[in-house]
């Protein structure tokens, strides 16, 4: 049986050139995995170096597409990007509605392609205002900085001014905006980087490339919006999504090459293992280098192998370390204030008494004041943890992830370890996404390698998951209801790390 791929559909314009629009839509969702359809929206005459002509579909063709599809090719993700006149912009608006309706898990992706590369105008008068109409049934919005500039009648000259005006948008009912740094910002256009910001109601993810000298630019924007609807449409979180069409657009624009007198076009013509590397992937969170590097936290004093267990209590503490653990975490949910210092003192002793690696979960003040060995920090904690005094502290630290854009962060960091999870559904607590599974764990354990950090998996792990586990690369491997709910867990602390351990080289 041959693999079914994602249907992506791409609500757009043609461009004679082959460089932008629905082209360039095929090309980087074929390359994604994915399949493309198609609902042209415009018919373009263009080459290089400008446009000629644009003239849209009329009504009953622009129906009639969007008819043939709905009844037979139901999307998993809606790339929408040249629209060329208001009327087509209120049909959008009523068929996203009734899409959603029907499909209620399809995002929807807008690229506001207001201007060709040439810069010549692709939208006739009045777009603009129907276009912000069309926002509250889209998911992610990609502008470029006129773009911004436009949907939001402000002036943008920096990434702080970019953030609000993305704000202002998120309050038309979108979900979250990619403000594309491409153009670069007027209080920094000699910077060597690109910084494009994503911003939603709950976070703001800053991602940094290194800007690339090439005049073939054309299609950028199409290709970015339409590898990011596809990485949704497998499910992929949205500022995982971003991350990785960045880095197949910055492979793209360093392969890029000339298709005429003007701007050339990317290469679209990737495959994964072009693409997903440390390199290629955008920085996040991480400062540019005219500021110095952050510096790393201390590695642990033997890197994390084998079986990690992380227990709610001092008496599970002791009970496992008698039995030989070697790196253990103590996750304690206590409200008590005295019972927390206590159960936090007397696991800073045992770590000391048994020569384990004991690291405290989440009470990074606790630990610090204590000496602890480590914190073990989520991704939410990381803003409010005093970072520096952890790190000027000698304690060490591990950090949570939970896909490609928390990894980046965690890289960033240069923790002492990071935890990949979860990779299967676990029952301990509440989960932020979807398990990863092997085939992710794959990757991230890659990129981890790249970065020269150790690992942790952690999620829903049972003892007949160690093999594949091992086979993806990790060599330390956390669990939590495999030995609290366990009959005989010093036992089975033994099995599992005798059955890890016969996996490693």
């Amino acid at each position: 049986m041959t693999d079914q791929r994602p249907i992506i559909w791409s609500i757009a314009g043609s461009d004679s050139g082959g460089g932008a629009g629905i082209q360039a839509d095929i090309l980087t969702i074929n390359a994604m995995g994915g399949h493309a359809c198609t609902l042209i929206t415009t018919l373009t005459a263009q080459n290089s170096v400008g446009v000629q002509s644009v003239v849209a579909v009329d009504a009953p063709m622009f129906q009639a597409q969007a008819d043939a599809l709905a009844a037979d090719l139901p999307p998993a993700a809606i790339k929408i990007g040249l629209i060329a006149e208001p009327w087509q912009i209120r049909l959008l608006r009523e068929w996203l509605r009734r899409w959603k309706t029907q499909w209620p898990d399809v995002p929807v992706v807008l690229d506001p392609v207001l201007v060709a590369t040439s810069g010549d105008a692709l939208s006739s008068a009045g777009t603009l205002q129907d276009l912000l109409r069309l926002l509250p049934e889209v998911d992610v919005l990609t502008p470029n900085l006129p773009e911004l500039e436009a949907l939001t009648a402000s002036v943008v000259h920096s990434p702080k001014d970019a953030e609000r005006a993305a704000r202002s948008l998120l309050k038309t009912g979108c979900r979250a905006v990619l403000v594309k740094g491409g153009h670069g910002y007027t209080d920094d256009l000699k910077s060597p980087h690109s910084i494009d910001l994503l911003v939603s109601m709950d976070a703001v993810w800053r991602f940094t490339q290194p800007r690339i000298a090439t005049k073939h630019t054309h299609g950028t924007g199409c290709t970015l919006s339409s590898a990011i609807a596809t990485h949704l449409a497998r499910g992929l979180s949205v500022p995982d999504a971003c991350a990785l069409a960045s880095a197949f657009v910055q492979k793209g624009l360093q392969q890029a090459h000339a298709t005429g007198a003007g701007a050339g076009t990317l290469e679209r013509r990737q495959s994964t293992a072009d693409w997903l590397q440390l390199a290629r992937l955008p920085a996040c969170d991480l400062p540019l280098t005219d500021h110095p590097a952050p510096e790393a936290f201390l590695p642990c004093t033997s890197t994390p192998h084998g079986i990690y267990p992380v227990v709610p209590d001092t008496q599970w503490l002791q009970r496992l370390l008698k039995a030989g653990a070697q790196v253990i975490q103590l996750r304690i949910k206590e409200n008590d204030p005295e019972r927390l210092l206590a159960e936090i003192r007397t696991a800073v002793q045992l770590g000391q008494q048994y020569g384990a690696q004991v690291f405290i979960n989440d009470h990074w003040q606790l630990a610090l004041e204590l000496g602890a060995y480590g914190v073990h920090l989520g991704q939410e904690d990381l803003a409010d943890a005093d970072l520096a005094a952890l790190r000027q502290a000698g304690v060490r630290l591990g950090v949570s992830t939970h896909g490609y854009a928390e990894l980046l962060r965690a890289i960033a960091l240069r923790p002492s370890y990071v935890a990949l999870g979860h990779i299967f559904p676990t029952k301990t607590k509440q989960m932020p996404s979807q398990p990863q599974g092997l085939a992710r764990l794959a990757r991230y354990q890659a990129l981890a390698d790249e970065a020269g950090l150790p690992t942790v998996a952690i999620g829903g792990i049972k003892p007949h998951h160690l093999p594949n586990i091992r086979a993806c690369g990790v060599r330390c491997v956390a669990v939590v209801t495999a030995l609290t709910e366990s009959d005989n867990p010093e036992q089975d602390l033994a099995e599992m790390n005798q059955a890890l351990e016969a996996f490693n080289d």
